[in-house]
């Protein structure tokens, strides 16, 4: 191969990685580990959109470039598309036969239609039960509609490439069907039939690859990430609430959930981490484990805010801390994006219901500003809240996996 096909060869690889959820260290590594099996001395430098590949040969500096968007996550190519790494620097495998192998990676295909919807609808059904959704009709409506939505994001798929038209209209499809509920007094004021279809769709891996970055030193990459990963929650958020509004119905400021038994909570918990599983197709080996953290997790959780009196984001820290010193060398082992692995199995401590009170709040101010005092505490306080939760759970992903990474670094064998 000429140097020119090693730049290109080298750049599938860590495209297929960039864009499906591996974290920027373990693509840069791992682009590294290939340019050397291939002969050459090349560091890869990602921005957001596009991959450059730099190398030097012969005194000469060679530079090749990619389109790339990290938007997506499937854990299926990156771990496949590791091993085919593995294979190429033992020798096992050929750069020849290693182009083919890279392109039949990066187009197999995500989890079947069926399996999405009923995971979206589980998914959702486990969050009701975590937030304390008390009857079967209200349970029934929430698995329907987040599983009309599931079947509405594949549709529209098909149809544009814009990022954030499937979780605006999945949202509103979810903030119809709850107006509806409300209005013919089958829902609850915690109004889980709207806002539990809408919480599958909140961007976790994208707001943890962005800390990932942030920490390591890469503030553009880390920015870019990070406004993708807003610029979603405010298009679920903006669908839900126009959906809401369209029957004249908002979200009240009531407490986010009920209490559940400890059961109750990590049955529903585990069922959630199936679900993500399926979004992110995650291999079947790996699933076992992340159900098991993720329950143990949300037992701690559970513990240490009704048992031990901790505040939500403190029990949030405890459950994450563990998720990431358990899950981290695992992610290793497996060849597994963490960002996917880990939000996996603590998706259901994202502080979403917060947000969306927080955000229909502020409408409801902005709409009336002779609103009374309470409404004004509840929405500053469901803001910070979720501020809080989101600041707890990122240090206690991102903190053990630091230190598990640059202890499993260090004791590398040089070379």
């Amino acid at each position: 191969m000429t140097t020119e096909d090693r730049l290109d060869l080298i750049l599938e690889f860590a495209a297929v990685l960039y864009t499906n959820g591996q974290s920027t260290d373990h693509v840069i590594a791992s682009a590294a580990r290939l340019s050397k099996a291939l002969g050459l001395e090349a560091t890869l430098v990602p921005q957001w959109g596009v991959l450059h590949l730099l190398a030097n040969e012969r005194q000469r500096t060679i530079s090749a470039q990619a389109a790339a968007d990290p938007t997506g996550v499937q854990m299926t190519r990156v771990a496949d598309a590791m091993h085919a790494i593995d294979e190429i620097v033992s020798g096992r495998m050929t750069p020849e036969s290693a182009r083919n192998a890279i392109r039949k990676i990066a187009q197999s295909p995500p989890a079947p239609r069926w399996q999405f919807t009923l995971a979206a609808s589980a998914g959702a059904l486990a969050l009701g039960v975590i937030f304390g959704v008390e009857h079967v009709i209200a349970s029934a409506l929430i698995f329907v509609s987040a599983g009309a939505g599931a079947l509405l994001r594949r549709f529209l798929a098909n149809l544009s490439h814009n990022l954030l038209l499937q979780p605006f209209c999945a949202a509103l499809l979810a903030g119809l069907v709850g107006a509806l509920a409300v209005k013919y007094q089958l829902s609850s004021s915690l109004r889980l039939v709207a806002i539990c279809p809408c919480m599958v769709l909140v961007p976790g891996p994208h707001f943890l690859n962005s800390a990932l970055d942030f920490v390591a030193g890469r503030m553009g990459l880390g920015i870019a990430r990070l406004a993708y990963a807003t610029l979603i929650a405010v298009a679920i958020t903006a669908g839900l609430l126009l959906g809401l509004a369209s029957l004249g119905i908002v979200l009240p400021a009531d407490p986010p959930g009920r209490i559940v038994p400890l059961w109750q909570d990590v049955i529903a918990a585990g069922i959630a981490v199936a679900a993500y599983g399926v979004f992110f197709s995650m291999p079947l080996k790996m699933l076992p484990t992340c159900i098991a953290v993720g329950t143990l997790a949300h037992a701690l959780r559970w513990i240490s805010i009704i048992l031990l009196g901790c505040n939500v984001a403190t029990g949030a820290f405890i459950a994450c801390s563990f998720v990431a010193a358990v899950l981290t060398p695992a992610s290793r082992l497996a060849s597994l994006p963490f960002a996917a692995v880990g939000f996996a199995s603590v998706v259901s401590m994202i502080p979403g219901v917060y947000l969306f009170r927080m955000a229909s709040g502020l409408l409801q101010i902005v709409a009336s500003p002779k609103i009374g005092p309470q409404l004004v505490d509840a929405t500053i306080s469901d803001g910070l809240t979720a501020v809080a939760i989101l600041l707890s759970m990122g240090l206690g992903l991102v903190l053990p996996k630091q230190i598990i990474d640059y202890i499993a670094e260090r004791s590398a064998p040089a070379g």
